[in-house]
C-alpha cells in the first residue's frame, strides 16, 4: 500500500517512517512530488488544517493521503501557540526562534504553572474526499531552558515528568511510542489493518 504524507517536514517524515518501518505501507512525502501544491494552513483547529492538507494532496495525487497538524498547547498562554506553533515567533521562524520566544512569553511563570500538551490530529483522506481523523495527546511541562539535542521543534523544552527527561532526550523509538504523533499514528495503523 502506498501512502502519500502531505508534508515536507523532514522531522515528521522521519518519525512516521520509523513507526511504519515494519509494515507493508510505502511512504512518500511531498518533497518527492514538487508538482503537488500543499494546502494553506489557515484553519483555527488542528483537525481543520489536517483534513484540508490531506484532502488537497489526495485529490491531486489520486491516492490515499495522510496529513497531520500538530502543535504545542500551553496552559499559561491560554492554549497558544496551538495551530501557530511552527510560526509562533514569526512567519518563517526557526525552531530556535520559536523556543526562545516561548521562553520569553513564559518569563516569570513558575514551573508549577507551565503545564502543556503536544496535540496531533491526523487526517487520512481518500481521493473522493472521504476522511477519517485520529488524535493523540502528550502532556508535560515547559522547562526554563532546553535539554537534549534529539527531536525537533519544542522537544528540548518539553519535560516528561514520568520519564524524567525532555522529549529531545528520548530515543526515536521511545518517542514514537509515547508521543502525540505516535499515538495518532497507532490509531491510523489500526484503522488501515
Amino acid at each position: 500500500m502506498r501512502l502519500i504524507v502531505a508534508t515536507t517536514n523532514q522531522g515528521k517524515l522521519r518519525e512516521i517512517r520509523a513507526r511504519l518501518n515494519c509494515t507493508p505501507v510505502e511512504l512518500e512525502g511531498l518533497d518527492a512530488h514538487p508538482e503537488w501544491k500543499p494546502a494553506v494552513e489557515d484553519g483555527d483547529t488542528f483537525a481543520h488544517n489536517a483534513r484540508k492538507k490531506a484532502q488537497a494532496i489526495a485529490a491531486q495525487s489520486g491516492e490515499l493521503s495522510l496529513a497531520d497538524d500538530s502543535g504545542l498547547v500551553v496552559n499559561a498562554l491560554d492554549g497558544r501557540p496551538g495551530v501557530h506553533s511552527a510560526r509562533f515567533a514569526h512567519a518563517n521562524a526557526t525552531d530556535a526562534e520559536n523556543n526562545a520566544y516561548l521562553l520569553e512569553c513564559l518569563q516569570g511563570v513558575p514551573v508549577s504553572e507551565r503545564g502543556a500538551a503536544f496535540v496531533c490530529v491526523m487526517a487520512l483522506c481518500a481521493p473522493d474526499g472521504e476522511c477519517r481523523l485520529f488524535e493523540g495527546k502528550l502532556s508535560g511541562v515547559i522547562l526554563g531552558a532546553p535539554e537534549g539535542s534529539g527531536g525537533f521543534g519544542y522537544d528540548p523544552l518539553f519535560w516528561l515528568p514520568k520519564q524524567e527527561k525532555s522529549l529531545a532526550q528520548l530515543a526515536l523509538e521511545e518517542k514514537n511510542r509515547i508521543s502525540h504523533r505516535g499515538l495518532a499514528l497507532t490509531q491510523v495503523l489500526e484503522f488501515l489493518q
